[in-house]
């Protein structure tokens, strides 16, 4: 978890298994917007927070902790599950996991965050995104 939130929707979006790797995100058009996700949504301090795991080619599954496996099954459906319970998850907590690895996507409100990362720089365990801007 890269930042507290409150869940409270997640969304399986079905699509392709495109590699995730640079080579094939530079010659497939929208490859993280083809690819199958699972969309997370939060509420924190900073408003919505989305965490989009991005389904890759021989990836087993993606699951959550509060979910269990969400793919597979494959269905052509957006399936979605809302929250109304407080799970609330903090920094560094277990969200999920790939089942051989893949991509996620961060995406927090308008300059809420200054990134110290870029893209396509490969991020390990513990590793600082960014950090919260000053309200």
């Amino acid at each position: 978890m890269p930042y507290p939130g409150i869940l409270k929707e997640m969304l399986h979006i079905p699509g392709r298994l495109f590699s995730v790797s640079e080579s094939t995100a530079e010659e497939v058009e929208n490859l993280f917007a083809r690819n199958e996700r699972v969309v997370c949504l939060f509420d924190t301090d900073l408003g919505p927070m989305a965490v989009v795991l991005v389904g890759a080619l021989l990836v087993a599954g993606i699951e959550t902790v509060w979910h269990g496996l969400v793919t597979p099954p494959s269905s052509k459906q957006i399936r979605r599950w809302s929250y109304d319970r407080q799970l609330r998850l903090e920094r560094g907590e277990e969200l999920g996991q790939f089942h051989l690895g893949s991509t996620v996507i961060l995406l927090f409100p308008s300059a809420s965050i200054t990134w110290s990362t870029e893209a396509g720089h490969k991020v390990r365990m513990g590793e600082i995104l960014g950090r919260k801007n000053p309200a």
